[in-house]
Order: structure tokens, then sequence, then C-alpha cells
């Protein structure tokens, strides 16, 4: 027999809930719904529906922020080689593809190195030296990664290179590494308003500051790193995403272009569903059953047919990732029906 469901309703604020209907001009139900997020004003309310880009915090408010933008900026007037290292994910593929963007318009032209999910596995991995020394690096850059390479960072730092972090993962009970700057709102020491962006969100404020910019342009690949990354949809990345949506409708990155039209989406109400299950999967597809390198080149081509060959390819990872999952699933189920006695 199934158990009785229990609705538990969140206390009904009369007064509030009209008050919000009738300055908001919207729905009673949409206003209660806003009192049960904990939004008891009438400007915290309008900023949770209407906030615009123009509501972005100030990156400099990170605390090793203008240490970081000083150091880039010394690199690009000594021409020194600078290294992003990132992640497989989507998000950390996105980061990577801001960055580089970014960095190039200042007249840097970055390497970038994505570990290789079986063989590196995340984060900064033991080859980081050689690798930074074989390419004669003088900076490296982590986008969402490295708040706990502690030894791999002062590694580092004895042969004279320096690192700067963004990160947006927590680092309890270890120390903090020795990197020159560390832009990651997670920290507890952080000064920074929001704590919640994902690693591409960390890196957009980076680039922000880098080219005093707002960088809308870049807003569609923060957006699909923000949604990717299952970040709360709230503050800075409910704007990041509105606005990153609207990027993603237009179509004008051909690699994104050429995704959405592989995919066989035909629609224009793009949500933040719309990423979650047709744009992530296929660009997660390239690292898990190829090399994320895919993802980022489709991602940061110019040419509209060398993007369709690459979203081909991500359709067939993704189609491929599913069979691997599907058998995955069947011998689970299999394991269950043969050892688990229910009864």
């Amino acid at each position: 027999m199934h158990a009785h469901k229990i609705l538990n309703f969140y206390p009904v604020n009369i007064a509030l809930r009209n008050k919000f209907s009738k300055e908001l001009r919207i729905s009673k139900v949409l206003s209660q719904v806003l009192i049960n997020r904990k939004i008891t004003s009438l400007s915290e309310a309008d900023n949770f529906l209407n906030a615009g880009i123009d509501k972005l915090l100030d990156p400099f408010s990170f605390e090793d922020m203008r240490k970081a933008v000083n150091r880039i900026k010394q690199a690009q007037d000594k021409k020194e080689r600078v290294m992003i290292f990132g992640d497989y994910d989507v998000d950390g593929i996105t980061s990577i593809a801001v960055l580089r963007n970014t960095l190039k318009r200042i007249g840097i032209e970055p390497e970038h190195y994505i570990p290789h999910r079986v063989k590196d596995g995340y984060g900064l991995n033991k080859d980081i030296l050689k690798i930074a020394k074989d390419k004669q690096i003088n900076l490296l850059i982590t986008v969402d990664c490295g708040t706990s390479s502690v030894k791999q960072i002062a590694q580092l730092k004895e042969r004279n290179i320096d690192t700067i972090v963004t990160d947006h993962h927590q680092a309890e009970g270890i120390p903090l590494p020795a990197a020159l700057a560390i832009i990651n709102p997670k920290l507890k020491r952080s000064t920074y308003r929001y704590r919640d962006l994902a690693g591409v969100g960390v890196v957009y404020k980076l680039c922000q500051a880098i080219s005093r910019n707002i960088l809308s342009e870049e807003l569609d690949l923060v957006a699909i790193g923000t949604v990717a990354d299952v970040a709360p949809l709230s503050g800075e990345n409910r704007i990041i995403v509105k606005e990153g949506l609207k990027n993603i409708s237009s179509a004008k990155r051909p690699g994104i272009k050429a995704l959405i039209e592989s995919s066989g989406f035909r629609s224009n109400n793009l949500t933040p569903t719309f990423i979650s299950f047709i744009l992530s999967p296929r660009l997660n597809a390239a690292g898990r059953m190829g090399s994320a390198e895919e993802a980022l080149n489709l991602i940061l081509s110019d040419n509209y047919l060398k993007a369709q060959e690459l979203a081909s390819l991500l359709e067939q990872h993704n189609r491929a990732r599913q069979r691997v999952e599907y058998k995955i699933i069947e011998e689970a189920e299999a394991i269950i029906n043969r050892e688990v006695n229910f009864k």
C-alpha cells in the first residue's frame, strides 16, 4: 500500500500578495510564488522578474581581481606566454572559450590545456609543471578548477610560473594554494556578494574586469556553462541566463547554430531546459566519448561549414553515449533482479 502524500503549503500572505499583484501587474498566483521564494519587498520582486544586464555586480569587488588583471596586463605588455587550464565538462569548455576570446582581443594568444577525463582526471594534474615548462609558459590561468591544487601550484611557483585561479568549488579543510590571485566566490574570505556563480560565471567576471566592458556577446556561452553546471538561477545567474538565451536564439555563433540544427530542435522558444537537455549533453559527449577539444573547437569556430562537421561528430558521440548508458541501466537492472529479494 502506498503512503498518503502530505502537501505542505506555504502560508498565504494576502496583503503582500495583493500588493505585488497590483504594483507589478502580475497574477496573484505569481505573486504568491515570489513570496514562497522569500521575496518580501517590491524592489526584490521587480529585480527577480525584470533585472537586466545593468544589475550585474562590479567584478572588482572580488578581493584579488585587481591583482589578476594587473598580472594579465603585464603579460600583455611583456608578450609573455599564457596558458589556460580548464576542465572537460561544459562549464570548463565554455570557460576556456570566453577567456580565450577576451585575451585574444587584447593581443594575447593563449595556449590551452583540457585534461582527459580518464587519463588525467579533474584539476591540475601531476604533469602540469612539465607541460608548462615545455611550452615556456610564464602565466597559468585555471578555469573551473585550481582551488584544491595546492601541490601543483606550489611547484609552478618554485619555477617562477605565476598562477591565477578562477574557480567556484569550495576548499573545506585544506589550505589555499600559493597562487598570485584566487578568484572564487565560495571562499570564506570572499568579498563578492553573490556566491553561486558557475565556473564560467567567475571567468566572465574576470573578462569583464580585463576589458572594462559588459561583454554581452559572450553571454550565450556563459549561459550554457551556467545551466549545464546546474547552478541556481538566482541573482547574477538569472540575469546571465536570461540575456544569454537571447544570444542563443539569434544564433550568431556558427558553432551554436550548427549544434542546434544538428539536434533537430525546431523552436524559437529557447529556455534553460533547452540548454540542459539539447545543448549540454551534446557538448559533454565530446569529453566522454572522444575529446573535449572537439566541443571547444565547435564553439570557437567561425566557419559554418566546419562547425557543421563538428556538430555532426558531437551528435554521433551523443548517440554513442546514450547507447552506453542504456546498456549500463540494463546491466544494473539485471543485477538487481538477480540479487535483490524485494519480498
